[in-house]
C-alpha cells in the first residue's frame, strides 16, 4: 500500500509561481484584549479605552516579504513609563494591569528591508474612578471655630476619573438641585486640581444640618461602578486645631530621649493625627502614636523640622512644626590672611594679621571660641583683636587680628570651638605664625605629569605641596565640564596631595586638576597643576561575528578591522582555522604603515577551506578576535506568510490541506539549489515526515509553492525546509502553521465549518437571546456535566474534534433560546443548500430551529426547519433547502425544554449553491470514513508545485 501512495503522488501535476514577490511592510494594528471599545473619533483616530487594571493586548498585523519585524513604541505618557525606555520587538503587545500613565499613542512600526517601514499608531485611553474626597469650607469671614446658623457653608467633593465624572448631591437620600433648594447652589469652581463640583449651603438653616453625600459616576463606562463619600454636617463641626508640648525649636544633647506631645485643641468630627519629618523619612526607632512623637537617643543626624498635622475634611489641615536641633560639631578649620587689605601674599612684620577660625555646628549660632596664645588665653589689646561673623568668611567664624606684626607676635594660636554647658566635647586648631610660615606652592612630581595604567588596574595621581603650613589639596576634573570625578564628587579633598583611583575604567581618561585649599593654610589665590591620566584598553574590532557565503570555486577575502582601542594600533594579528594556527599572509607596503585592519584571502573556496576562521588582533594591552564563518551553503528559505486563504478543510473527513509558499534567500550569493527537505510533524508528536523536492533554478523573489495534504484538524505542524546545494545541506528555516477555518469564503460550497478554530468561522452569538452555545470537544467537556444527554464526541468520533452546543441545565429555563448567527453571505445564486449534524439526545429536549436573516430592507427572520424531541445518542445529518432574495446570515436557534437533560449540538455546518440531495447520508457512516482518513494520514499528506520537476521521492 505504501509503494501505491507513493506513485500517485508522483503523478500529483506540479504548479509553480515564477514572479518575484518581495513587497514592503504593510501594517494594521487590532486589539485582543480588554477593551471596552475600540472608535473612531471625529477626526478619524483611532482610540482603544479600557479600564484601568486590566490587561490590554494590541496586535500588529503585518504583510509583506520578508516577514517584517515588528517593534512597539510609546508617546505621550507619564516620564515614569518604563515602556518609553525600551521598545517592544514583538507583534503582540501585552500589558498586564495597566495603569493610567500607560494611556497615550502607541505605534507599531514594520520593517522588512524592501522599502520605508510601515507605521501605524492607535490611541489608548485608559479609564478609571478614584475615590472621591470631601472637604468642608466656611467663608473666611465667618471662621469663628465653629458653624453657627447664618453662616455659609461650602462642600467641596473632588475626584480624579476619566472620562470626567458627573456628580450627585444627596442630603440623607434626597437629591439636591438648584430649583428644588433656594438655599442650595452647586457650581464647578475654577483653577482647581481634579473634577471639582462645590455644594454651597448659603446661610445655614436648621435643616441644613444633615449627612451629605456626594456621588461621582463615570456613566459605568468599562463597568466602573459609581463611588460615594458622605459627611455629616453637625452644629458642632469645626477645623482642627493644634498645640505643642514644647517650643517650635527644640534644642537637646546627644544620646538624650526626646518625646514632643502633639495636642489637638479643637476639630469635629475628631481630626486625625500624623507626624512626619523632613528631609526624609522619621528616625529609625522612632514611634509616632496618636500625638506623640518619641525618639531615643536622638543623634545628630536626627535633626530637623518634625510636622504634625491634624486633618478631619474641614477647612484646612492643621499644622505644627518643631525644629529638632541636636548639639554637635565638627570639621575644625582656620585661615591666615597675611595682609588684610590683600596686597602681599607673605607674613611681614609691620602689616597687620589676620587668624580665623571656623567650626560646623548645631546650632551654629550657639557656638563660642576661645584664642589661646602659646598656651594662654590671648589677652585683648589695641593691637590684638578678636572677631566674629567676618563678612568674608562663613558665618559664626572667630578671627584674631593682629594689628602692625611684631616679632614678639610670633608663636603657636590656639583655637577652641565649645558648646558652655553641653556635653559636647570641644573642637580646636592650631596654627604656627613664625618667619618660617610661608604660602603654599603646589607642583607635579617629575615623571608624574602623564599617567598611563591600564583599564581596571589601580592608579595614583600626585601632587606635591610646599609651604609653611601645608594645605589639603582639593582635586576636579578639567577637560569635562561638570565631570564627577570616580568617587561621584565635583571636588575631592586629600590631606597628601594623592588622588587614588581603584580599578580605573577608559572614561576615567583625562585631565585631572589639583589646586591647594583656602583652609588650614594660607586664604590666598589657590595654586594650581594638572596631571593627565591615559587608561590603555584591549582593542574593539569588527566584525565581531560574521557569516561569510561564496560559491564553491569562488574568492573570499576576510577583513577584521580595528574599531577603537589604547593604543590605537594593531601589535599583531594571528589567524586560525578551525582552532589551527595559519601562516601569516603577506604584508600589505600601505597597511604597514598604519596597521588598523588585518586580512586574509582564499583564492578559492573549497569544502576543505569551509569552516570557522578567526583572526584575534592585540595591541600590546589586550587582544579582541573576529570570527568568520565561511561555507558554500544556501541560506534559509523564507516562508511566505501572506497566502490568501492557506487552509483548506475536506468535508465529513475532519482533514485539511495547507499552501505553503516561500522563496529563497540570496539564491545567486552560492551554489544553485538543486532540491528541498521538508519535514511536517505534528505538534505534541515525535514522528515526522521527510520528503525531498527537487527543483530546477530558483531565482530570487521567485515563489515557490508546495500543497500539504490530509492534515488532521485541528491540529498544529512544525514545517523545517532545507535546501541542498552541490555543497550539501544549507540553513533550516522553520514554522507552525494552524488550522484556520475559513470565514465568509467567496465560494461556499468549497468550506465547512468543523468548529475548530477559535473564530468559528466568523459566527457570532446573538445579543438579544437568553444564553450563548459553547465550543467544547470530548476534551475540555466538564467531568460533572449531565449525564445522558449531548454527544460523547464530535461527528468525527475524536476526543479532539470541536462542535457547537448548548446547556440546559441550571440557571436555564424552559423556553430560553441561544442563537449562533453566521456572518453575512451575499446571494450570488437563487437557490442554496444547509447542510449539517445534529444531535439531540436527552428525555428533556426541546427544539432545534434553522432561521434564515434576510438582508435586503432591515433584518427579517423567517424559520427555514425545524426539529423537537429526542432523536437518540447519534449524530444525524440535515439537509435544509433555502431561496434568499439577497444579502443574508443563517442562524442555529437552540430552544429549553422541560428540564436538564435537554442538551443539543451541532456540527460540520456546510452551505453550498445549488439545490439540496434527495438521499440523505448516514452520519455514522460518514464518521467511520473520516476516521480511515486520518488513520492513512502517515502515508498520504503532501502534494508539490515547485518550477520544472515530476519527481517527488518519500522517506520516513
Amino acid at each position: 500500500m505504501e509503494v501505491t501512495c507513493l506513485l500517485l503522488l508522483a503523478l500529483i501535476p506540479f504548479h509553480c509561481r515564477g514572479q518575484g514577490v518581495y513587497a514592503p511592510a504593510q501594517a494594521q494594528i487590532a486589539h485582543a484584549g480588554q477593551a471596552c471599545v475600540v472608535k473612531e473619533d471625529n477626526i478619524s483616530e483611532r482610540v482603544y479605552t479600557i479600564r484601568e487594571g486590566d490587561t490590554l493586548m494590541l496586535q500588529c498585523l503585518v504583510t509583506g516579504h520578508p516577514r517584517p519585524q515588528v517593534r512597539w513604541t510609546k508617546t505621550a505618557g507619564s516620564a515614569s513609563d518604563k515602556f518609553q525606555e525600551t521598545s517592544v520587538f514583538n507583534e503582540t503587545l501585552r500589558i498586564e494591569r495597566i495603569a493610567r500613565t500607560q494611556g497615550g499613542r502607541y505605534y507599531c512600526k514594520a520593517e522588512n528591508g524592501v522599502g520605508v517601514p510601515a507605521i501605524k499608531s492607535i490611541r489608548v485611553d485608559v479609564q478609571y474612578l478614584d475615590e472621591p474626597v470631601l472637604t468642608v469650607h466656611q467663608t473666611v469671614s465667618d471662621v469663628r471655630g465653629n458653624f453657627y446658623q447664618e453662616k455659609t457653608v461650602f462642600l467641596r467633593c473632588t475626584v480624579n476619573s476619566n472620562p470626567p465624572a458627573r456628580f450627585i448631591w444627596k442630603r440623607g437620600s434626597d437629591t439636591l438641585s438648584h430649583s428644588q433648594d433656594n438655599g442650595v447652589d452647586i457650581y464647578e469652581p475654577l483653577y482647581t486640581q481634579g473634577e471639582t463640583k462645590v455644594l454651597k449651603l448659603k446661610n445655614l438653616r436648621p435643616q441644613d444640618y444633615a449627612s451629605y453625600t456626594c456621588q461621582v459616576s463615570v456613566r459605568n463606562v468599562c463597568g466602573i461602578p459609581d463611588k460615594a463619600i458622605t459627611f455629616r454636617l453637625t452644629n458642632t463641626t469645626a477645623p482642627p486645631a493644634l498645640k505643642l508640648s514644647v517650643n517650635e525649636t527644640l534644642v537637646v544633647n546627644p544620646g538624650e530621649n526626646v518625646t514632643v506631645q502633639c495636642l489637638l485643641t479643637g476639630g469635629d468630627p475628631l481630626p486625625q493625627l500624623q507626624w512626619s519629618h523632613g528631609p526624609g523619612p522619621l528616625p529609625l526607632g522612632a514611634l509616632a502614636q496618636g500625638g506623640t512623637l518619641s525618639i531615643p537617643s536622638v543623634q545628630a543626624r536626627d535633626s530637623g523640622y518634625y510636622n504634625c498635622t491634624a486633618t478631619n475634611n474641614v477647612g484646612n489641615p492643621a499644622k505644627k512644626t518643631v525644629n529638632l536641633l541636636v548639639r554637635s560639631m565638627k570639621n575644625a578649620t582656620f585661615q591666615i590672611t597675611p595682609d588684610v587689605i590683600k596686597e602681599s601674599e607673605n607674613i611681614q612684620l609691620g602689616q597687620d594679621l589676620k587668624l580665623s577660625c571656623h567650626v560646623d555646628a548645631v546650632p551654629q549660632e550657639k557656638v563660642t571660641y576661645q584664642w589661646f596664645k602659646n598656651g594662654k588665653p590671648a589677652r585683648m589689646s589695641k593691637r590684638l583683636l578678636v572677631t566674629r561673623n567676618d563678612p568674608e568668611l562663613p558665618a559664626v567664624t572667630s578671627s584674631l587680628e593682629l594689628i602692625d606684626l611684631h616679632f614678639s607676635d610670633y608663636g603657636t594660636y590656639l583655637c577652641m570651638a565649645s558648646f558652655p554647658g553641653a556635653p559636647v566635647p570641644d573642637l580646636s586648631v592650631e596654627v604656627n605664625i613664625s618667619s618660617e610660615t610661608v604660602p603654599p606652592t603646589i607642583s607635579v612630581p617629575k615623571g608624574r605629569a602623564v599617567v598611563t595604567v591600564r583599564e581596571g588596574s589601580p592608579a595614583e595621581l600626585q601632587c606635591e605641596v610646599r609651604g609653611k603650613p601645608r594645605p589639603p589639596v582639593l582635586w576636579s576634573r578639567v577637560d569635562k565640564e561638570a565631570a564627577l570625578l570616580p568617587s561621584g564628587l565635583l571636588l575631592e579633598e586629600t590631606p597628601d596631595g594623592k588622588l587614588r583611583l581603584e580599578r580605573v575604567s577608559r572614561d576615567m581618561s583625562g585631565t585631572y586638576r589639583c589646586q591647594t585649599a583656602r583652609y588650614n593654610g594660607f586664604n590666598v589665590r589657590p595654586r594650581e597643576a594638572q596631571v593627565q591620566l591615559n587608561v590603555q584598553f584591549p582593542p574593539e574590532v569588527e566584525p565581531s561575528s560574521q557569516d561569510v557565503r561564496q560559491a564553491l570555486g569562488r574568492p573570499v577575502l576576510l577583513r577584521c578591522s580595528l574599531l577603537r582601542g589604547s593604543p590605537q594600533r594593531i601589535a599583531s594579528a594571528v589567524w586560525r582555522f578551525k582552532g589551527q594556527l595559519l601562516p601569516p599572509p603577506p604584508v600589505v607596503p600601505a597597511a604597514a604603515e598604519a596597521p588598523d585592519h588585518a586580512e586574509l584571502r582564499l583564492d578559492a573556496l573549497t569544502r576543505d577551506s569551509s569552516g570557522s576562521y578567526e583572526c584575534s588582533v592585540s595591541n600590546d594591552v589586550g587582544s579582541a578576535t573576529c570570527l568568520f564563518q565561511v561555507s558554500a551553503k544556501a541560506y534559509s528559505p523564507e516562508f511566505y506568510f501572506d497566502t490568501p486563504n492557506p487552509t483548506r478543510s475536506h468535508k465529513l473527513s475532519k482533514n485539511y490541506s495547507y499552501v505553503l509558499q516561500w522563496t529563497q534567500r540570496e539564491p545567486d550569493a552560492v551554489d544553485p539549489v538543486l532540491n528541498y527537505r521538508l519535514s511536517v510533524r505534528q505538534l505534541n508528536q515525535h514522528n515526522a515526515m521527510v520528503k525531498a523536492i527537487p527543483v530546477r533554478r530558483v531565482e530570487k523573489g521567485q515563489l515557490l509553492e508546495y500543497i500539504l495534504t490530509d492534515l488532521r484538524v485541528p491540529h498544529s505542524y512544525e514545517i523545517r525546509l532545507t535546501p541542498y546545494t552541490t555543497f550539501g545541506a544549507g540553513d533550516m528555516a522553520s514554522r507552525i502553521i494552524h488550522y484556520t477555518e475559513p470565514i465568509n469564503s467567496p465560494n461556499l460550497s468549497d468550506n465547512t465549518c468543523h468548529f475548530e478554530d477559535e473564530k468559528i468561522c466568523g459566527y457570532t452569538q446573538d445579543l438579544t437571546d437568553n444564553f450563548d452555545w459553547t465550543r467544547q470537544n470530548a476534551l475540555t467537556q466538564n467531568p460533572k456535566r449531565s449525564p445522558n444527554t449531548g454527544p460523547p464526541t464530535d461527528i468525527s468520533g475524536t476526543p479532539e474534534g470541536y462542535y457547537m452546543f448548548i446547556e440546559t441545565s441550571r440557571p436555564r429555563e424552559l423556553g430560553d433560546r441561544a442563537r449562533l448567527v453566521s456572518p453575512l453571505y451575499n446571494a450570488s445564486a437563487k437557490f442554496y443548500c444547509v447542510s449539517f449534524f445534529y444531535h439531540m439526545y436527552g428525555k428533556h429536549i426541546g427544539s432545534l430551529n434553522l432561521l434564515v436573516r434576510s438582508r435586503n430592507k432591515g433584518a427579517l427572520d423567517t424559520h427555514a426547519w425545524s426539529l423537537s424531541g429526542n432523536k437518540g445518542n447519534v449524530w444525524q445529518q440535515a439537509h435544509v433547502p433555502i431561496s434568499p432574495s439577497g444579502p443574508f446570515q443563517i442562524i442555529f436557534e437552540g430552544v429549553r425544554g422541560s428540564g436538564y437533560l435537554g442538551d443539543i449540538a451541532i456540527d460540520d455546518v456546510t452551505l453550498k449553491k445549488g439545490e439540496c440531495p434527495r438521499k440523505q447520508m448516514d452520519p455514522n457512516k460518514g464518521a467511520r470514513q473520516g476516521g480511515v482518513g486520518e488513520r492513512s494520514l502517515g502515508r498520504t499528506w503532501g502534494s508539490g508545485c515547485l518550477r520544472g520537476g515530476n519527481d517527488v521521492s518519500v522517506t520516513v
